[in-house]
């Protein structure tokens, strides 16, 4: 993961797949991807990253026939960590995979779950996107520059909505905003929602000022007018999006998220071997580089140990902003 500033935070989710064992041909069968009865779990509400992550990938893996009956699961709660600790309670289950990100590492500590992801096996890493700072279509906040004046005038009667527990990449992306503009973050109303999906309703509703959740949550929303795209949170311009950085519109937030894949602890080498040959096939299928184009992903692909440095990485970071922001 690039963290191209000290507060530029790395910044979103994989599967489980349920179906029963069977006889499959294609190129899975050839290049040892087969497994089943594999279930990719998702730990929030369905509509949001990692749910659309996990539909995306097992969609994909079929189609390039890597294997076979993928069914995606959702298993809610506390930010990803209730399908975190049922995870890290499968030991030794090799059929078993949970989408995750940034946004798990958050809630581990928000939560204070029993359970981190120091008790999993890290598979692969797959995307990183940027944050959008979005508005229903009749919000009265034309531009990112509108929302901020409001914002500061009286930060507390504008809240913000994310899909993630404090701590999260829809939770630090505000905050870093919010400290950009001269907004202490302690005075900034965040409220978590579980996943993109139940945000989705609330901003559409007018229940919350404006929302910050993931491009590829709300590309469709956003290219059918039902939410006003203010700024993206990232280096660069979104393709085929019409809005500035934040750092165009002189907040000096650099900010991505990610999302990635664990599997349970106990795992045999054989078993993690043949998870992690699944995602590297599917990384480098046809129909995975489309949906990566298709929904604004940009490709961050890491595997095993170098992943799990990742992740150690990743929660240290999670502390030491949050400390920085004051929270």
């Amino acid at each position: 993961m690039r963290l191209r500033t000290p507060l530029a935070l790395f910044g979103a989710a994989v599967l489980v797949l349920a179906g029963p064992p069977l006889l499959t041909t294609g190129s899975g069968a050839e290049t040892g991807t087969q497994i089943p009865g594999l279930r990719f779990m998702v730990p929030n509400t369905p509509g949001g990253g990692y749910d659309i992550t996990a539909r995306t990938a097992a969609k994909n893996a079929e189609d390039a026939g890597l294997t076979h009956n993928v069914e995606v699961f959702n298993l809610p709660g506390a930010g990803g960590t209730v399908g975190l600790s049922r995870l890290v309670s499968e030991h030794g289950n090799g059929r078993l995979a949970m989408s995750m990100g940034l946004g798990v590492v958050g809630a581990v500590h928000s939560n204070h779950a029993p359970r981190t992801l120091a008790d999993a096996t890290p598979i692969a890493r797959l995307t990183e996107e940027q944050d959008v700072v979005v508005v229903a279509k009749d919000s009265p906040y034309k531009t990112i520059d509108d929302l901020i004046g409001a914002w500061k005038d009286d930060p507390g009667k504008l809240p913000v909505g994310g899909g993630s527990s404090p701590g999260g990449p829809d939770h630090l992306a505000p905050m870093l905003m919010a400290r950009a503009a001269g907004i202490s973050p302690k005075q900034v109303n965040y409220v978590p929602f579980d996943g993109g999906g139940e945000l989705l309703a609330s901003i559409l509703g007018n229940k919350v000022a404006f929302g910050v959740s993931g491009v590829g949550e709300y590309l469709d929303q956003i290219k059918a007018g039902e939410l006003r795209l203010l700024a993206v949170t990232g280096p660069e311009r979104v393709d085929g999006l019409d809005a500035p950085t934040l750092r165009e519109a002189g907040y000096d937030v650099n900010f991505t998220n990610w999302r990635g894949v664990v599997a349970p602890p106990g795992l045999s080498d054989a078993e993690r071997t043949k998870l992690i040959r699944l995602f590297e096939e599917l990384h480098d299928s046809p129909e995975w580089q489309k949906s990566l184009r298709q929904n604004g992903w940009d490709d961050a692909f890491l595997t095993g140990g170098k992943f799990g440095a990742f992740l150690d990485a990743q929660d240290k970071r999670v502390v030491s902003v949050l400390k920085e922001l004051g929270l």
